[in-house]
């Protein structure tokens, strides 16, 4: 660390800090990218080890659903035995599955690999982000530093296929799971040098009957909206959503009752924290669905491979990561909360133009639309993040990182559900299959863009042009609508960031002193 800015009381990171962050910034690189680089190796895949269509559901899933499930657990464990401790535990878990999924036999064995990837993953994320706010005291510089953070991870979502393509043009698919080893073994070496240990001295045993009772209450709310985006909405999807809601409510009455809860409630009590989880919850609903939307009309609408999609996927990745770095210094001026909304208002402005555009409309004009959505949602991101983490005591920084990671997630969820539901409904009521088409082509065509790409490859060539004309103009105007829907939701979700978030002052100021010393909460910058 280097000099003290008595202005702020804290302490400016110095140059080990910095080469600490870039250290934090790879395995998340690799955790988001981890989410994306096997689509396209499924088709290898699926040749060398010939999964049923559900183990191939549970490969591509397991993944996120144990990083979503294991969350809470993770951020909380890592407050009580040490965030640089567990991150060196989960690195080395992740090497050692990373090299089981890339040499796996059997179907069964790479799920259970997938599955032991996400828990992995589970460890990394909270305490990667909780170890800047216990590098980065200096408040200008963690915005950057969480920019940085945040730009690493969703950079990781936009290379993904591109990285996966390149790879798997020279080597098998297993190939995609051993990039992660070196990176991890890098981590398991600098991370004792260049991190610091920070732990809560006062924290209890973790309960175990709150870490079931977390994991059924998180896992399947999550199982229950991907199936609603898959299949639509069915009496399963309902019920598993419900019964993730009663074990949530039992998880919270159980914290209640513990002297040292695996989630503490009274972090809650910040209106920051609550505020920015609201705003970072529905906003990740709101966009995660653009990027499998845009993605999807590249390759079925535009006809570009996996890897040439991902490639147009960057301009938007590297908009995001840009914004995401230049907010928090327009928030040293400006409060965040306006910073964060008119964000929000530029990505309105990009989902109204894909609002717009038709089958014959200039990729560059979606690009650009894409671009604008993208490049708002980054501020949000990084200050958001900052106002979740930084308003929590430093003890709880772990558990406060598992939240915001949990709320995005389930936005994730939830946006894809929604979205796609809409999307799906437009395009199975305004796609025609033309006469000529087999039974069950026809019906697979009505189902999805993707059943009347497949259909149409075993057709003559008249009838097959006419039912991709059909598909693609259906599935464009199923976007145009998800797109409106989301632009004017987004434009309301601007509002009510100033509402819940215009207390919180310009990134620096020095904090008022806490209203309540009871409350351990750390102390907001509110502006009275």
């Amino acid at each position: 660390m280097e000099s003290t800015d008595p202005a702020e009381n804290t302490t400016r990171a110095g140059r080990r800090e910095w080469i600490g962050l870039a250290v934090l910034a790879l395995p998340t690189l690799l955790l988001s990218l981890d989410l994306s680089v096997l689509f396209l190796a499924q088709p290898q895949l699926s040749a060398d080890l010939n999964p049923s269509a559900t183990e191939q559901l549970w490969i591509m899933d397991i993944y996120a659903f144990m990083i979503a499930g294991f969350l809470v657990t993770m951020g909380t464990l890592g407050d009580r035995i040490g965030r640089r401790k567990l991150m060196l535990f989960g690195s080395a878990a992740f090497a050692v599955a990373s090299v089981l999924a890339a040499y796996s036999t059997t179907p069964e064995m790479l799920i259970a690999a997938r599955a032991l990837l996400g828990i992995a993953g589970a460890t990394l994320m909270p305490s990667t982000l909780a170890l800047i706010m216990t590098m980065f005291t200096d408040a200008k510089q963690r915005g950057f530093a969480i920019g940085v953070w945040l730009s690493s991870f969703m950079g990781g979502m936009a290379i993904g296929p591109v990285i996966g393509g390149v790879l798997l043009g020279w080597f098998w698919w297993g190939s995609v799971f051993l990039m992660a080893v070196p990176v991890m073994v890098l981590l398991l070496i600098t991370a004792p040098v260049l991190l610091p240990e920070m732990r809560d001295p006062d924290a209890g045993r973790i309960d175990l009957l709150s870490v079931v009772l977390s994991l059924f209450a998180i896992l399947p709310v999550v199982y229950g909206l991907k199936e609603i985006a898959q299949h639509g909405f069915g009496a399963f999807a309902g019920g598993s959503i419900l019964a993730g809601i009663v074990f949530g409510v039992l998880f919270v009455l159980r914290q209640r009752t513990l002297d040292s809860p695996l989630l503490d409630l009274k972090l809650f009590r910040s209106r920051t924290l609550s505020g920015a989880l609201v705003i970072m919850l529905l906003t990740s609903a709101t966009i995660s669905s653009s990027i499998m939307l845009f993605s999807l009309y590249l390759q079925t609408v535009r006809g570009y491979s996996a890897v040439e999609s991902g490639l147009w996927l960057i301009p938007a990745a590297t908009a995001l990561i840009v914004t995401s770095l230049v907010a928090p210094k327009f928030a040293q001026k400006i409060r965040p909360a306006y910073v964060a909304a008119a964000g929000l208002l530029v990505a309105a402005v990009g989902l109204a133009i894909v609002s717009q555009a038709g089958p014959a409309t200039s990729l560059l004009v979606v690009l650009l639309g894409f671009v604008l959505v993208q490049a708002g949602v980054g501020p949000m991101g990084s200050l958001g993040t900052e106002m979740v983490v930084g308003s929590a005591p430093e003890e709880r920084a772990g558990s406060a990182a598992s939240v915001s990671e949990t709320s995005t997630e389930l936005g994730v969820a939830i946006g894809v559900a929604t979205y796609g539901t809409i999307a799906a409904a437009v395009y199975q009521n305004v796609v025609a299959v033309p006469p000529g088409v087999p039974a069950e082509a026809a019906a697979a065509a009505r189902e999805t863009i993707s059943g009347a790409v497949a259909a149409a490859e075993g057709l003559a060539t008249d009838t097959g042009a006419a039912l991709l004309d059909s598909a693609r103009a259906a599935f464009t105007s199923g976007v145009n609508t998800a797109a409106g829907v989301a632009a004017v939701i987004l434009v309301v979700l601007s509002g009510l960031t100033v509402a819940l978030l215009r207390h919180v002052g310009k990134t620096g100021e020095e904090p008022p002193a806490p209203a309540d010393a009871g409350v351990p909460v750390a102390a907001e910058r509110e502006v009275r």
